[in-house]
């Protein structure tokens, strides 16, 4: 790469979730919200371009919602498959040990990916939150593990045109997830062997894995797994879901650095911020709007500059160079 060279921007979305009702263990935050009024609120977000959907909440209607995407000139950059439901698959969902549950899992996922296929999105992602233990010698890792191979390879394999993404998290609601780091989940994914199958790297996540995000990246990219990104920041202490840069200012320049460089350039950013009592509008819109700005610091890095600081292994001297440029 040289100092002229450009990538597409990317396209910005919001997880639909987050313009209606929200909680925690404390609080509620947001009234509950009509599907209508949550996408005209997303349309009427200053550069926001698309949506990723909820299945199953944002489906209950799909010629409604097939209408106002057209009618409010929304994309659509992931479908987002929630297999943590409100008293369903208490006990986890892909790895359960009720055989049951495991094939209502697959069976509903394979219908959401024939859904993506129909509409042209190229991707169902997944967070599987509930999969994961909270004591020790709650789980059976190695029969979970296979659980899970067997119900993603079955959901992978019944659309291959469509990809199937994995969000890993270290922890919430279970106080170890399945799928917790990067690398974990990837090692999981080459077992499974499914080309369709990759991740979704929420850089929140990363960090509250005490993961580098660039790193994460770069691993993923070059197994050729990296297949959808989520953004917004934290302490690295939890998923605080804010928005990108305002906490961690250094690493998410890296990454926004670093992603274009990895291939990923042109498609989509989805934003997964927590607004709670403010605005979604006017919090996603300013999230937006540093974000550009981010990605404007970014660009006056010379790459050939920092190809040449990388390689002498000074740092201090790299973050001079950095600096200069702010």
């Amino acid at each position: 790469m040289n100092a002229t060279e450009s990538f597409a921007p990317n396209r910005y979305a919001v997880i639909t979730g987050f313009y209606g009702r929200q909680g925690n263990r404390f609080l509620e935050y947001q009234p509950q919200r009509k599907l209508t009024e949550k996408l005209q609120m997303i349309a009427a977000t200053p550069g926001c371009a698309g949506v990723e959907l909820c299945y199953p909440d944002d489906f209950s209607d799909r010629a409604l919602l097939r209408t106002l995407l057209a009618d409010l000139k929304l994309g659509v950059s992931a479908l987002n498959f929630r297999s943590r439901r409100p008293g369903q698959w208490m006990r986890g969902a892909w790895a359960s040990e009720n055989a049951a549950d495991r094939q209502a899992v697959i069976d509903d996922c394979r219908r959401l990916m024939d859904i993506a296929g129909e509409i042209g999105v190229p991707r169902v992602t997944n967070c599987p939150l509930n999969d994961g233990a909270d004591f020790v010698f709650e789980m059976d890792y190695t029969r979970a593990y296979d659980y899970a191979a067997e119900a993603y390879a079955a959901v992978a394999a019944h659309r291959p045109d469509v990809r199937l993404c994995i969000e890993y998290k270290p922890n919430e609601p279970r106080s170890r997830s399945l799928f917790d780091t990067a690398g974990g989940t990837l090692a999981f994914i080459q077992m499974v062997g499914a080309e369709n199958l990759g991740v979704t790297l929420d850089i929140g996540h990363a960090l509250a894995a005490g993961e580098r995000p660039a790193q994460s990246a770069a691993l993923l990219a070059r197994a050729g797994k990296l297949f959808y990104v989520q953004l917004n920041d934290n302490d690295g202490a939890f998923d605080w879901d804010l928005p990108p840069g305002v906490l961690r200012f250094w690493e998410t320049l890296e990454f926004l650095y670093t992603l274009p460089r990895l291939g990923y350039s042109g498609d989509w950013f989805s934003f997964d911020i927590v607004p709670k009592e403010f605005d979604p509008v006017q919090v996603y819109g300013d999230a937006f709007a540093m974000t550009r700005k981010l990605e404007a610091i970014a660009a006056r890095f010379d790459p050939a500059r920092i190809a040449e600081l990388v390689r002498a292994r000074n740092p201090t001297t790299t973050m001079s160079y950095l600096f200069s440029l702010l």
